[in-house]
């Protein structure tokens, strides 16, 4: 992405769609963005549904520093499946088709409607995909009660299971100053403004890391991250420059007070001079998390089958962004979920892979998944 064309990826899963017997819909959000809906009604429509979401879109390849070509999905003699998507997330979109086809096949039904949703746009932001999508009549036509999207890979045995994810928020912050020849000692420069921001953006960068290293009970997901990604400015080498500009790259767990964070951010850039401004490129202010408690009949049935099936569960807020952020905005539950352990985390990294026997194990779990939360007894709001 964004140069390849979803088209060929939509006829592909609508294919798969029309094949197992599933109602097949396809919405465009903007022009060239299609998001495809897949439909196993429920017995009892009138009840919320079960929506199971992923996205088409994967990030660009260097194919140089792959041992297999990204995208013939070479499986080794070991069993793993070299492709660009094998973990973010062409196997979640397959497991899930997997399942039903494994469902339907054991002539089960259900009293909940599941649908699947299949968007563009997530791996640059999702701006284009299910953002607009859920403000859609068709995405509330969709009646959702619960939903799942892709989580992480994990190395351990442990399962990740994500309720929450940290706030983006995307900060570019200009300093300008008195130019001049760079022979001379010009007060009052951009770059002297931009040393004390970026000097105060670091110090907080390394507190958050200190105290993710020296607390084992936090996560990625539980600190505040931040990184420089971008710094421009200067026309010559002999001229001193009149702006300079910095961007960072700031993810905020939903623990935090984040209008008592852009009070501390406008501290950093007033305490750097006169002349210091910030603007926001990406600002998610929206901190909602789903239920992990035992009472919420969402979560019961999700982690009943867990048990079940002895998976250990790890609880932890999202790191990065996904599109589950957009749901839960809307009011809807959501898990962040890839049954993926004892896998390296590779999404996004060169040679990324998923071993057939996970993948393979990944199916089951989302069948016994889906056969209890399509069957949760009608919640009071239900009638």
């Amino acid at each position: 992405h964004p140069r390849s064309s979803p088209d060929a990826a939509v006829r592909f899963l609508e294919r798969v769609g029309t094949d197992l017997g599933l109602a097949c819909q396809k919405v465009e959000v903007c022009q060239g963005r299609v998001v495809l809906i897949l439909t196993w009604q429920g017995t009892n429509p009138r009840l919320r549904s079960i929506l199971l979401n992923s996205h088409t879109d994967v990030v660009p390849v260097f194919e140089e520093h792959w041992t297999y070509p990204p995208f013939e999905a070479v499986k080794d003699s070991q069993g793993n499946i070299y492709a660009r998507g094998a973990q973010d997330m062409k196997c979640v979109s397959i497991q899930y088709l997997e399942a039903i086809r494994r469902l339907k096949a054991e002539g089960k039904s259900f009293a909940r409607t599941i649908h699947l949703t299949f968007v563009p746009d997530e791996e640059v932001g999702g701006h284009k995909g299910m953002e607009m999508f859920v403000q859609r009549p068709e995405f509330k036509a969709l009646n959702v009660g619960f939903a799942m999207d892709e989580g992480l890979a994990s190395p351990s045995d442990t399962f990740s299971v994500f309720y929450g994810e940290r706030s983006p928020w995307w900060i570019k912050v200009k300093c300008m100053g008195s130019p001049g020849h760079g022979s001379r000692f010009i007060s009052n420069t951009a770059a002297e403004k931009m040393q004390k921001v970026i000097n105060s953006f670091l110090a907080f960068r390394e507190s958050e890391k200190q105290r993710l290293k020296t607390d084992s009970s936090l996560t990625l997901g539980d600190v505040t991250s931040l990184n420089m990604t971008m710094l421009e400015g200067g026309v010559s080498f002999n001229v001193v420059p009149s702006e300079m500009a910095a961007s960072f790259d700031i993810r905020i767990p939903p623990t935090v007070d984040l209008k008592a964070f852009e009070e501390q951010v406008a501290k950093w850039c007033r305490g750097a001079g006169d002349g210091v401004t910030y603007e926001f490129h990406q600002k998610c202010m929206d901190q909602h998390i789903t239920s992990t408690e035992e009472s919420d009949p969402w979560w019961k049935a999700f982690s009943g089958v867990c048990r079940d099936m002895k998976l250990q569960l790890k609880l932890e807020i999202f790191p990065a962004a996904t599109d589950s952020r957009y749901i839960r905005a809307v009011r809807h539950p959501a898990i962040g979920f890839s049954p993926m352990n004892r896998t390296p985390v590779l999404l996004h990294d060169h040679n990324e892979f998923l071993n057939e026997q996970v993948f393979l194990r990944g199916i089951e779990i989302y069948a016994r998944l889906l056969s209890a939360l399509a069957s949760v007894p009608p919640l009071p709001a239900e009638g």
